[in-house]
């Protein structure tokens, strides 16, 4: 089965590890209600490999940000995906994201209170004012005005499809998708700034640190921010 899904189905390791596992799934059900006598997977191991996951630079980012581009519709699916950058949301969280789940928060500042449609858990998001801004600015958009979008988002494939074309226009050499945005509000945006992995989990809607780890890498200027602390206690 393993060869199979690698040879014919084209399948990646880690996409191979995947259906195994939840294969194995199956077959533990069967062997619990004695179907099957023995395990198949005995002595098969299962190692996923470490993926590097793209996110964008602060200098990325802002060269995005301040770029005017020659149609709407490019300059619109930016402030989608930024506003996804400054707060994590997947994209289809993003979408469903409606006026009522903006409430004032124990600090007395606006959150976002809503659910991941992925895991159904609870996420609970104080809005960085750049991402107020750019609920401002769409909020009289004829899709947000009945309040059942916050924002006008189009559909993740033609989100994708526009992404690619503003990575082409800011010389950006990354294959920009929509879910980088999460990548990069977990790196650039909050751990590089010294916001904790616990906190930053919190936000993302992840059940275990775990999760969050895949997400978050730690930069280099975090760690030279963490030892230069290290050295002025240690003087």
């Amino acid at each position: 089965y393993s060869f199979w899904l690698r040879s014919v189905q084209n399948c990646s390791h880690n996409t191979t590890v995947k259906y195994l596992s939840n294969f194995k799934k199956i077959v533990l059900i069967c062997i619990k209600n004695g179907w099957l006598i023995r395990n198949p997977f005995v002595q098969f191991k299962m190692v996923k490999k470490e993926v590097n996951r793209d996110f964008l630079s602060w200098i990325e980012i802002q060269k995005i940000s301040e770029k005017q581009f020659a149609t709407e519709r490019l300059n619109h699916v930016r402030d989608i995906f930024l506003f996804s950058c400054y707060t994590g949301l997947a994209y289809i969280d993003v979408k469903n994201l409606r006026k009522n789940q903006i409430a004032t928060g124990i600090d007395g500042e606006q959150w976002i209170y809503t659910q991941r449609q992925k895991t159904d858990s609870p996420t609970r998001l104080p809005l960085l004012p750049k991402a107020l801004q750019l609920i401002e600015k769409y909020q009289n958009h004829p899709q947000c005005q009945d309040g059942t979008h916050l924002l006008p988002v189009l559909s993740n494939q033609k989100m994708n499809s526009y992404l690619k074309e503003i990575a082409d226009v800011c010389e950006i050499n990354k294959p920009l998708t929509f879910h980088i945005a999460r990548h990069t509000f977990a790196t650039t945006i909050t751990l590089a700034n010294g916001v904790p992995i616990e906190t930053v989990s919190k936000m993302l809607g992840h059940k275990s640190l775990k999760q969050t780890q895949h997400y978050a890498k730690i930069l280099d200027t975090k760690i030279s921010f963490d030892m230069k602390a290290l050295r002025e206690k240690l003087q």
